[in-house]
């Protein structure tokens, strides 16, 4: 599965060479103007932060508003020392919400209660701490899961359960919004919707729930799902598709309506699905599996095809060596199925890996594994990031993951940009127009003003130092129009360049 340990060096040095790194290592004399700095290097680092079972935060339900603020500084402190550029935050777990909503009422593991205030808005309070750290947030909402097993909390009487219950399906552990009653998917948009107009959010994401991983009866036989109500409807209304390929099409209209009204409303909110790492057995050949096609009804393959999301995160969650889920042979696949030059960026199973080596095999991994297939991906042509599952594997750093995550990501990158969202530049433009700075020596220290240009997601500060250029990026002040006093301690002031919210960048300026 991994090569041997004095390998670890060779593998990182490689990938960050050959990959990420390149763009921002090219300059082998010092800078003399703003035209000589060159642009930070692209690539998707994230990590899922779960909430649903209390997974990553808050650790428990029934903590302090200010318990669970400390908690999640320190998942994002956690992710910016590692140059991370996004994390994708569980907002909607089972019908629910970790912010103020009047759709659905607060999840139940903020405070142990559904429907209970914990005090605060987390979705907020994220939204700009994320940004303050300079990264992305991405809020993750499950489109149908209505009620997980670990829930212990009575069912508030907002909840759509019992709102309404014929909407709700009772499956194995688990009650399941029906993805072919026609309300539930115009609810979900709706919730989604009210998310994206109300909060600065960077991504909309939602991942590999759609109908419910298959589960077993206590005799032993698979269930099936219970949809013979919306099934009986829809054949005495005329309908004419199988049984299978009716669910798949209602799950399929719910993915490009997700898509289009997300970008109707904000089209730099990007949308991103992360379903299961293998569309259908023998795809690619050899490949063994669960059918994800046949039994989630997830076509993942054609929204990709398609163009209904702006990223797509395939699980693969399987070690490199092993053949039946090769790694490199799926990531290979799905990039060939990417014919609308969308992101790839897949999803890692950093959670496997183990501080001991007795305790790696089939269910754990040396931190080299996850080394390893980040250097996959950095190799293969139409892949540029991944995101890791999930954030308290880097808050643990098991087996020292920090420390390979320190040398693979050791500059700084950018979030790539969507430029199929992305509106024309102004008449006569060929670039985005950079920010005005200044530089006010009278003050001590001195000061850097910046007046960043409208719909600025971040500013981009970059110095070049004896071991190469350091990148810094900061939020545009809160309010609109307003410039950023930055004070220089005893610093060379830097170049400063803007990325929109598209991910565009400007070219660098220096102060005046």
């Amino acid at each position: 599965m991994t090569e041997a340990a004095a390998a670890t060096e060779g593998v990182e040095a490689a990938a960050a060479t050959e990959g990420v790194e390149a763009a921002a290592a090219t300059e082998a004399t010092e800078a003399t103007g703003a035209a000589e700095v060159p642009p930070p290097p692209r690539e998707f680092r994230g990590a899922w932060i779960a909430t649903v079972a209390n997974i990553d935060w808050p650790s428990r339900p029934g903590l302090t508003a200010e318990q669970q603020k400390q908690e999640l500084l320190a998942l994002l402190d956690r992710a910016a020392e590692l140059r991370l550029n996004a994390v994708i935050f569980q907002v909607r777990p089972m019908a629910d919400a970790l912010y103020e909503s009047a759709l659905e009422p607060w999840s139940e593991f903020l405070t142990g209660r559904m429907g209970q205030s914990p005090g605060y808005d987390p979705l907020a309070f994220a939204i700009t701490a994320a940004h303050a750290r300079g990264l992305e947030l991405h809020a993750w909402f499950n489109p149908y899961r209505a009620r997980h097993p670990s829930s212990r909390s009575p069912i508030s009487d907002k909840h759509l359960i019992r709102r309404h219950p014929e909407w709700v399906k009772t499956y194995g552990t688990h009650q399941w919004m029906n993805p072919t009653h026609p309300d539930v998917a115009a609810h979900t948009l709706a919730v989604i919707r009210d998310v994206v107009r109300r909060y600065d959010i960077d991504g909309v994401h939602i991942d590999d729930y759609f109908y419910p991983y298959r589960e077993r009866g206590p005799d032993g036989q698979l269930l099936l799902f219970p949809d013979e109500d919306t099934w009986q409807k829809y054949r005495q209304e005329g309908g004419t598709l199988g049984r299978d390929d009716w669910r798949r099409a209602a799950i399929n209209a719910f993915v490009r309506d997700l898509y289009r009204e997300v970008k109707a409303l904000k089209p730099w909110v990007k949308v991103g699905i992360s379903p299961f790492g293998i569309w259908r057995p023998n795809h690619p050949p050899g490949i063994t599996g669960l059918d994800a096609f046949a039994e989630l009804y997830a076509d993942a393959r054609l929204w990709f095809q398609e163009g209904w999301c702006d990223y797509l995160a395939p699980q693969l969650y399987w070690p490199i060596a092993q053949p039946r889920q090769s790694f490199p042979k799926l990531l290979a696949w799905w990039a060939e199925q990417n014919t609308q030059r969308r992101h790839l960026w897949p999803g890692l199973y950093t959670s496997r890996v183990r501080e001991r080596p007795s305790e790696n095999g089939p269910k754990g991994w040396p931190a080299q594994e996850i080394a390893e297939q980040i250097a996959l991906i950095r190799q293969q042509r139409g892949a540029s990031g991944a995101i890791h599952f999930s954030i308290k594997a880097l808050r643990d750093n098991p087996d020292r993951l920090a420390d390979h995550l320190h040398r693979l990501y050791a500059e700084a990158a950018l979030v790539p940009a969507i430029d199929w969202s992305a509106p024309p530049l102004p008449l006569g433009l060929t670039q985005l127009p950079p920010p005005r700075c200044q530089l006010l020596r009278q003050q001590q220290p001195p000061v850097l003003r910046i007046d960043p240009p409208r719909d600025t997601r971040f500013l981009v500060l970059r110095h070049r130092t004896a071991r190469g250029w350091t990148t810094r990026l900061l939020p545009p002040p809160s309010e609109p129009q307003q410039p950023l006093h930055l004070p220089l301690e005893g610093e060379a002031a830097p170049a400063v360049a803007v990325l929109d919210r598209f991910g565009r960048l400007s070219p660098f300026v220096l102060p005046e």
